[in-house]
């Protein structure tokens, strides 16, 4: 019985660890799109070379 606590703990464990691994890939994926389009963005008003972050 304890042997089937255990294996059910870690199934839920390793269930959420790849949950909250696939999710941050999605947030990364979103990040990396915002940060290129800022790139596009920013060249595609001229101007030189002007940065298109604050610091």
């Amino acid at each position: 019985m304890i042997a089937l606590i255990a294996v059910l703990v870690l199934a839920v464990i390793l269930f959420g660890i790849g949950f909250a691994v696939k999710a941050l890939w999605w947030v990364a994926l979103a990040v990396l799109v915002i940060w290129l389009l800022g790139f596009v963005f920013r060249a595609a008003e001229g101007g030189g070379r002007r940065r298109w972050y604050r610091w």
